[in-house]
């Protein structure tokens, strides 16, 4: 057994996002196969226990194109000045340490040399992000990887007006015990400021997004559920 998050968009004017907590059977191995066996799993008791009836993957490991697109390895997009990214590649080279970055020739490495240059472990403790002259602070924790997600999502419009069918995301490499940014969970904060009808605000400046993040709200009653407050 295993237990990973599925995010649900509340769509009730709130814009919550709602944080489940599965328990599902795991398929172990590092085939692909057995990976999308695990995701039918974790969707399948999502619906039974939390009533998602339509959950997207949102991996390289998906079933489904769209969450294979989404994945932050394949979602790209052009900077102001003519630069094409992925959003693996804007993450990583936007880091900055005690030592040293950003390092932004990272900006134009594969995803995944991205995410494993030495540089990064090797710099010190993390004090910011700093993305194209703007800094972004550690706090909120994943403020500047969910804007700088769903700025990319929104470079691409096909994406971005298909996602929004669903009603709960998911990201079987996700383990929010070793990880805290999640590409679900943007994914998910995107669709509920869209049906709330607040991305145009929410996006007019770094201070007006970072005010979404007023904490996390959990039930004593059902301790598996957070609440992200936006």
């Amino acid at each position: 057994m295993a237990q990973r998050p599925i995010f649900v968009p509340l769509v009730n004017g709130k814009g919550f996002v709602l944080e489940h907590y599965v328990n599902f059977e795991w398929h172990s191995g590092f085939a692909k196969s057995q990976k999308q066996k695990s995701i039918r799993e974790l969707h399948e008791m999502a619906f039974k226990t939390y009533q998602v009836h339509n959950p997207l993957e949102v991996s390289s490991k998906s079933e489904d194109e769209l969450g294979v697109a989404l994945s932050s390895f394949n979602l790209k997009f052009r900077t102001q000045k003519g630069r094409v990214l992925t959003v693996e590649a804007a993450f990583q080279g936007s880091k900055v340490f005690e030592s040293g970055g950003p390092f932004t020739d990272i900006f134009s490495k594969s995803p995944m040399d991205a995410k494993r240059d030495e540089r990064l472990k090797t710099s010190g403790k993390l004090v910011k992000f700093s993305f194209f002259g703007e800094d972004w602070p550690l706090i909120p924790l994943t403020a500047f990887y969910d804007w700088l997600y769903i700025r990319a999502l929104l470079k691409n419009p096909n994406l971005a007006r298909l996602v929004t069918d669903f009603d709960g995301f998911t990201d079987i490499e996700f383990n929010p015990e070793r990880s805290i940014n999640c590409q679900a969970r943007a994914v998910a904060l995107y669709c509920a400021l869209y049906h709330a009808d607040k991305l145009e605000d929410a996006l007019k400046s770094q201070s007006s997004f970072i005010a979404l993040y007023r904490g996390r709200v959990s039930d004593p009653h059902r301790p598996e559920e957070v609440r992200y407050l936006i």
